[in-house]
C-alpha cells in the first residue's frame, strides 16, 4: 500500500519503478560519443583505442560550435552503417566552417562491466575530421564501418 501511495504522489516515480536508466538498467553496456582536437597530436596515438583517463588531445565543446552533444552523440553511436552519405552527414553536422583549421577526432566509447565486476570505458577513434578531408581509423578493418561493432 506504501508503494501505491508514494508511486501515486510521485508522478509514477518511486524507485524501485523507477524508469530512469540509472536505476532501471545498471550493469547494462552503454555507449557515448566524443570528439577531441587533436591538432597538437600524431596520428600513429590519435588512432590507438584508450580509455577515458588516457584520452588524447583536448576536449571540443560543442556548443561553442553551434552542435548539440545529445545530437551529435546519437548520430554517432546510432549508425551502423558508414557510408560515404553518413559520413558526409557527420561533416554537415559539424559544419564545414567549423572544420577549417582544424583536426578533430570523432570517437566512440562504450562502458561495460568486465568480469571482475569493474567499470571499462574504451575510447574508440572512428574519423579524423579536417577542413578537407575525412579519415577512417586505420586500425578498424573495413568491414567494421559497415557493421559497428567496436569493442
Amino acid at each position: 500500500m506504501l508503494q501505491i501511495l508514494l508511486v501515486a504522489t510521485h508522478l509514477g516515480e518511486f524507485w524501485p519503478f523507477s524508469i530512469y536508466p540509472m536505476f532501471s538498467k545498471g550493469g547494462r553496456t552503454w555507449t557515448r560519443a566524443l570528439v577531441r582536437d587533436v591538432e597538437a597530436v600524431s596520428d600513429s596515438l590519435a588512432w590507438q583505442s584508450v580509455s577515458l583517463n588516457q584520452l588524447k588531445g583536448s576536449p571540443v565543446a560543442l556548443p561553442d560550435y553551434g552542435l548539440d552533444q545529445v545530437d551529435y552523440a546519437n548520430f554517432v553511436y546510432k549508425t551502423r552503417n558508414w557510408d560515404d552519405m553518413r559520413i558526409q552527414g557527420l561533416r554537415d553536422l559539424f559544419k564545414e566552417e567549423n572544420l577549417r583549421n582544424k583536426k578533430w577526432l570523432a570517437m566512440i566509447v562504450r562502458g561495460y562491466l568486465n568480469d571482475a565486476d569493474s567499470v571499462v570505458a574504451l575510447a574508440t577513434p572512428l574519423f579524423i575530421l579536417t577542413g578537407d578531408s575525412t579519415f577512417k581509423n586505420p586500425n578498424l578493418p573495413e568491414a567494421a564501418y559497415y557493421n559497428l561493432t567496436v569493442k
